[in-house]
């Protein structure tokens, strides 16, 4: 199959300019000023953005329908299922399910159960298609079993997604330690019990030589001690989600448990800090956190209600924020989105470049729309609900096949 996108805005990995696409055999294999072919299926793209479809990293929940209106074609699957993705049976079978519309990278469970004690079978589930190990959505207290994991990850060279939050303070909790928790009466934790966590797990990445991804890094003396450990060369990279980057935890004043999130959303100052790291090149991947929730977990007192949100719909246009308020430009805010996950998973997609898979998103970043989490795909528990945005998705292709039930026309 041969198809030429005409009249593009081409995200590229270092500018935004006008241009065309050609796609042969689902790659890409012209950029740029391009004759049409006289066997190709020709689409006038009317000058609308095309960029590289997202990759989104560490996704709790398999949504084909959600990912494919957020233009989202690979997801990096986090550990956390039933059961959890700790032997090669459950990888491979995770692998598959999503197919043609989503490719699904399953991160292994770094310890057998996710119990934080003996070690996964890393190397039987990398064969059998993992592309990382991960601690879920907890934390590997023993320090003797996190090294180990590093190390035998660094022997397979496979990088550890880990969540940086130390559990002897952050147990029980559901909020920031601070005046919002105070005033609440919710049980919270102090906001160094993620510093604590990064910083432990810095020490022994480097020590080990490992590659480590932080997932989410959400506090100011976090991302100062991924900025250092940077400088010194240690093979880290970090992870963020929009609503840690646009609400702090004045958003769960109204004890509205779509703004229970893990980890807990953070003071204003925390915010502004990971806006700042986002500009600064510390912060690397922005992904969903997409971990949908539905009502039975959600509709219960704050403290016990179930942590999470569906993010995989909002991704695109809360992440074009970023650009509309200057924090990022457009080409690299599209680094965050796909190169530097599909890079840190060891895939050859997340850019437009000759030879890469024609994984494509056409879109258009001025369409207004208003947030609703009652017509999600998926369930609606977004803490972003009623809010107007801008920016959607027209068209979604993978491996140059454009998606079932395409969204719209551009």
């Amino acid at each position: 199959m041969t198809l030429l996108l005409n009249n593009a805005r081409l995200i590229l990995a270092d500018r935004v300019e006008p241009g065309a696409l050609l796609v042969r055999d689902g790659i890409i294999a012209a950029i740029g000023t391009v004759d049409a072919p006289s066997d190709a299926e020709v689409i006038d793209c009317r000058g609308k953005l095309l960029g590289p479809a997202i990759v989104d990293l560490g996704v709790f929940a398999v949504d084909r329908e959600a990912c494919r209106r957020g233009g989202i074609v690979r997801v990096a699957l986090m550990p956390d299922g039933t059961p959890p993705l700790d032997e090669p049976g459950a990888v491979q079978r995770a692998a598959l399910i999503g197919k043609p519309d989503l490719w699904i990278h399953p991160i292994a469970a770094a310890t057998r159960a996710l119990a934080g004690r003996d070690l996964g079978e890393m190397a039987f589930c990398q064969a059998a298609g993992a592309r990382a190990v991960g601690t879920g959505r907890g934390w590997i207290a023993d320090a003797g079993v996190m090294a180990r994991v590093l190390s035998y990850a660094r022997d397979l060279d496979l990088p550890v997604i880990a969540h940086a939050e130390d559990a002897g303070l952050a147990a029980g909790a559901v909020a920031t330690a601070g005046e919002t928790a105070t005033r609440l009466g919710l049980p919270a934790a102090p906001a160094l019990a993620e510093a604590l966590a990064v910083a432990r797990d810095l020490m022994l990445a480097e020590e080990t030589g490992a590659r480590l991804h932080l997932r989410q890094v959400t506090t100011a003396p976090a991302l100062d001690l991924v900025r250092a450990a940077k400088r010194r060369g240690v093979a880290v990279t970090c992870g963020i989600t929009p609503a840690h980057l646009l609400l702090s935890d004045l958003a769960m004043s109204d004890f509205r448990t779509f703004a229970h999130l893990s980890p807990p959303l953070r003071d204003e100052a925390d915010r502004r800090a990971c806006l700042a790291a986002v500009a600064d090149g510390t912060i690397d991947v922005i992904a969903s956190g997409h971990d949908p929730q539905g009502p039975e977990a959600k509709r219960l007192p704050f403290a016990d209600a179930a942590a999470g949100m569906a993010g995989a719909e909002t991704l695109l246009a809360l992440s074009l924020t970023l650009v509309r308020d200057g924090h990022v430009t457009l080409d690299r805010l599209f680094r965050l989105l796909a190169a530097q996950p599909a890079h840190i998973l060891g895939l050859d997609s997340g850019t437009l470049a000759v030879g890469a898979p024609a994984d494509l998103l056409l879109f258009d970043d001025g369409t207004p729309w208003q947030i609703d989490g009652e017509a999600f795909a998926s369930a609606g528990n977004t803490p972003f609900d009623g809010l107007p945005v801008q920016g959607r998705p027209l068209r979604v292709w993978k491996g140059g096949r454009p998606l079932q039930n395409r969204i719209t026309s551009p």
